[in-house]
Formats: structure tokens, C-alpha cells, sequence
């Protein structure tokens, strides 16, 4: 069996999901999707996701509740393995009135995502990456693995509704993830935690 390791970037197959108004799934089997997404003579070895933790900023608490109940969920899977980035705060300004309010940007996930991929081929961890993100600037590690281990494959699965043809170039093959892979990738509507906490989908997730 070919060994296959996912790296999932969280932001971008989230805003790929929100720009479709694909709300309806964003309780994503992370796991599920990766296996869906392989062919057969294929296993999955590991799932890494990518993603910050949303920060407490204003009325933001429920987005939050949402956001740490989907992660406590996804922690029940096999092998998945959840890094994080931080947010920075920015100040951003109004270019007519001249306005100025805080914002937060995400940090680190391209960067820990490349390090992990580069790790993992130099310690023989997969024949096959599965990355599923759409970010350009994963292009540079991307080519460094193929350079450097031929014989492994980079496979990458654009979000939906996202596409960087300059990282589908540097795979050894990359496709779009169509609505039928999310729709049939759920978590259950109820998840229970080692420790016993229930979860449910978010009531604004259905």
C-alpha cells in the first residue's frame, strides 16, 4: 500500500467552503475527506490541519465557541494532528475618511505546513502528500520535495472555489474538491470527547 500523510490548510478550505455559502459543511470530517479524496492501493497515514485559534475580540464569543468545539471534534479522529498559527494585530484605515480600527490576520499556517511536508519527506513518512490548500506561497517547498525525492508524489486539492494554477503546476497532479466530497465527509451531528464532553454541530452549521 502506497502511505499517504494530508496537510490541510484550515483558512484556505474554509473561505473556499464560505465564498461557496457552503456553511452547511463546515462540520468537515477532515479525516473522512482526506480518505475520500485518495485512490485505491492507497492509506492514509496521518491528517495534519492548519489553522489559529480565533481570539476574543468584541462579539466574536460564539464564533469562537464554534470554532473550539469544531477542533475538541476533530481531535476524535485517528491520527489527526491539529497545528496552530496566531493571529497579528493590524491597524487598518479608511483611504476616504481616514478612519482607523484593529484587525487581526492569520499567521504561521503556510510556514508550519512547509515545515511539516519537508520534515515528513526527509523522514520517509509518505509516498504520496495530499495538500489540500490553494496558497501560491506553498509553491517553494512544494518544488523543493519533488526536487529532492522524486519518487514521492504531491497531490494537491484546490478548496473549492480557490485555485492557484502556480501550485497546481509544481504538483505532480492537483484537481478541485467537488461539493459531493464535503457533502458526504461530515462529522456526526453529536461527537463525544475522551473526556466525555458532548458536541453537536452548531445550530447555525445546518
Amino acid at each position: 500500500m502506497s502511505r499517504v500523510i494530508s496537510y490541510i490548510d484550515g483558512f484556505n478550505l474554509y473561505f473556499g467552503l464560505k465564498n461557496k455559502g457552503w456553511k452547511r459543511y463546515y462540520w468537515l470530517d477532515l479525516e473522512a475527506l482526506s480518505t475520500a479524496l485518495m485512490i485505491p492501493g492507497q492509506m492514509l497515514e496521518a491528517t495534519h490541519y492548519f489553522t489559529a485559534r480565533l481570539r476574543l475580540v468584541g462579539n466574536n464569543h460564539a464564533d469562537k465557541q464554534r470554532q473550539d468545539d469544531y477542533l475538541d471534534a476533530l481531535l476524535t479522529r485517528n491520527n489527526l494532528q491539529i497545528h496552530h498559527g496566531h493571529y497579528l494585530r493590524k491597524t487598518r484605515q479608511c483611504r476616504s475618511c481616514g478612519a482607523s480600527w484593529p484587525d487581526y490576520e492569520e499567521k504561521m499556517t503556510d510556514v508550519n505546513i512547509a515545515v511539516q511536508l519537508i520534515a515528513d519527506a526527509f523522514d520517509d513518512n509518505f509516498d504520496t502528500a495530499l495538500i489540500i490548500s490553494a496558497d501560491s506561497d506553498l509553491t517553494t517547498p512544494v518544488q523543493l520535495v519533488r526536487e529532492r525525492f522524486p519518487n514521492k508524489k504531491i497531490v494537491i486539492a484546490q478548496p473549492p472555489g480557490r485555485n492557484s494554477n502556480q501550485l497546481s503546476q509544481a504538483a505532480t497532479t492537483a484537481f478541485q474538491i467537488s461539493r459531493k466530497k464535503v457533502q458526504t465527509s461530515q462529522l456526526p451531528e453529536t461527537v463525544t470527547t475522551a473526556d466525555g464532553v458532548t458536541l453537536q454541530r452548531p445550530a447555525t452549521w445546518k
